[in-house]
């Protein structure tokens, strides 16, 4: 995996964000990104199979929906052609992309071409394994890099589709998980009143993600403001019976018993060391 800010001569393709696709050497970067809108839904259609035949039906499916012209076979076979094309540089063979007809579709090859969705994955996978053994401060450097990969809303503007939809659904999820992992490691590493306004903003985004809630209900009751996390508790509630006739789930529930009798497990130095406790030797 290389970082973005090393220069080589290589070509990146990139989803964690609007779509992309560059050739990088030296000290420049020239855009490979089709200007027609149903070539780059094709391109970000094949990256989401990366690897694997995508079907000619769910490729006109993608760029016509259920209204698809008379020859959209030919069109499709004519884009992808162009495709082709524009992904034809004069970096080393064995570093290009390639675009392959494969019953009963097409397949994109990476071939030594860079992604980004595989570099996050990487990350975050480098980071739950530090996690788990108790090298936290690695960790915590492994997971805010994958995040700092992150340009937007995964593929914006192109998911009109239902391949694509879901594909930026499972994406932005995967964001969200990392994220989370990121706040528990700053609860961990002492960082409670550091994250509070990001916590803040980010229950406003994600107004029923309970796992956001708890953490900041934490980071107030650590930053001695155990009034804030009693009224996080509330406000969660609240919202979680209104829309959904529900009660926050037991972990919260514990955590808010906690907050109200100050349990001295909530404090970080123990909480700490509870947790190294736990790291297998």
């Amino acid at each position: 995996m290389r970082s973005t800010t090393t220069w080589g001569t290589y070509v990146r393709f990139e989803v964690l964000g609007p779509l992309s696709v560059a050739d990088y050497r030296q000290d420049q970067r020239k855009s490979l990104l089709p200007s027609a809108s149903k070539k780059r839904v094709l391109l970000a259609a094949l990256l989401s199979r990366v690897g694997e035949v995508v079907s000619t039906q769910s490729l006109i499916t993608e760029i016509w929906a259920d209204q698809p012209p008379r020859k959209a076979r030919g069109a499709l076979h004519v884009y992808m052609a162009q495709l082709r094309n524009q992904l034809v540089t004069d970096v080393l063979p064995e570093r290009r992309a390639q675009i392959v007809t494969e019953p009963p579709g097409y397949l994109l090859r990476l071939g030594g071409a860079e992604f980004d969705q595989h570099d996050f994955d990487i990350l975050v996978k480098e980071a739950r394994n530090n996690f788990d053994t108790g090298n936290l401060p690695t960790a915590f450097k492994a997971v805010s890099g994958a995040l700092d990969l992150w340009r937007g809303p995964a593929l914006a503007g192109l998911t009109d589709g239902e391949l694509l939809s879901v594909y930026a659904t499972c994406l932005d999820e995967e964001y969200v998980a990392a994220l989370e992992l990121r706040i528990e490691l700053d609860l961990l590493l002492g960082n409670h009143r550091a994250i509070i306004s990001e916590l803040t903003r980010l229950i406003h985004d994600y107004p029923l993600r309970e796992t956001f809630y708890r953490h900041l209900m934490l980071a107030y009751y650590r930053s001695e403001r155990q009034a804030d996390a009693l009224n996080c508790f509330l406000q969660l509630r609240e919202r979680l019976r209104n829309d959904l006739g529900v009660e926050p789930c037991r972990p919260v529930q514990r955590l808010h018993q906690a907050v109200l009798s100050a349990d001295p497990a909530l404090d970080h130095q123990f909480a700490r060391s509870e947790f190294m406790a736990r790291v297998p030797s």
